[in-house]
């Protein structure tokens, strides 16, 4: 806990952040992704199941929302989110991702929560139940439901949403799917390992290389090393008299 003019402050609401590993999982890919993407921005702060105090004084004011990012804010780490200690700015993207454990009047509650407090974006994301995505973006003061999803693009994050055929997806603003952290580290390490292997055989070509051009280079002084004596051997017969054309 951290403590601010002797009112307490928790930097956790003791809820589990998942309450399955579906959920889990794309609570990872909207956090790591968009944490990728501004990661050189020091001006971009995200995080996931982290705690948001809008109200100074009055810490029963609070939610977590599965993931955020926040746009003029320093990118610290931070043990919760007090909006009177970031300039007054209130997280602009907000993402939840439902899970089975989850009521439809808890997520009243949340849209009302990120709408009174100034959220941009609210984005909901509901792999299991309906297999869809809701959003939410402040238009004219509060937020207003999207009328269509698939196809629309984060006007913060260049995120674009699909919801056809029955699954879904976003796409980075590169046009490529978010990626699974995990699938993220199996590339690396695959990577890592063909550079790997790359370097190996380079290494190996430059030895090979090297060899040959030692050999070379001593089957050359082998061969001026025989020219040399055989010189020396012709000298020393002109000085006994004789002719070693003649030999």
């Amino acid at each position: 806990m951290r403590q601010t003019d002797e009112i307490l402050y928790p930097d956790s609401d003791g809820l589990p952040i998942a309450e399955n590993t579906i959920q889990f999982r794309w609570i990872a890919i909207v956090m790591w992704n968009a944490a990728a993407l501004f990661h050189d921005r020091p001006d971009v702060f995200v995080a996931g199941d982290h705690l948001i105090y809008p109200v100074e004084g009055q810490p029963e004011i609070r939610s977590a929302p599965d993931a955020y990012v926040a746009f003029g804010v320093p990118n610290r780490d931070r043990g919760s989110y007090k909006v009177w200690q970031e300039g007054g700015i209130f997280p602009q993207v907000v993402f939840e991702v439902w899970s089975p454990g989850n009521r439809k009047a808890d997520f009243d509650a949340k849209l009302a929560f990120y709408d009174k407090y100034g959220a941009e974006e609210y984005y909901l994301v509901d792999p299991e139940g309906h297999e869809d995505i809701f959003g939410w973006r402040r238009e004219q003061g509060c937020l207003t439901r999207i009328p269509t999803i698939d196809g629309f693009v984060s006007p913060r994050l260049g995120f674009r949403f699909h919801t056809s055929n029955g699954e879904i997806s976003i796409d980075g603003p590169d046009g490529k799917p978010l990626i699974d952290p995990k699938e993220a580290m199996r590339r690396r390490d695959a990577a890592e390992l063909r550079a790997d292997e790359e370097r190996f055989h380079a290494d190996l070509a430059r030895n090979r290389a090297e060899s040959e051009r030692t050999a070379k280079e001593s089957e050359r002084a082998a061969k001026e090393a025989a020219m040399l004596n055989v010189e020396k051997l012709r000298a020393k017969l002109r000085e006994l008299g004789i002719d070693p054309d003649t030999i």
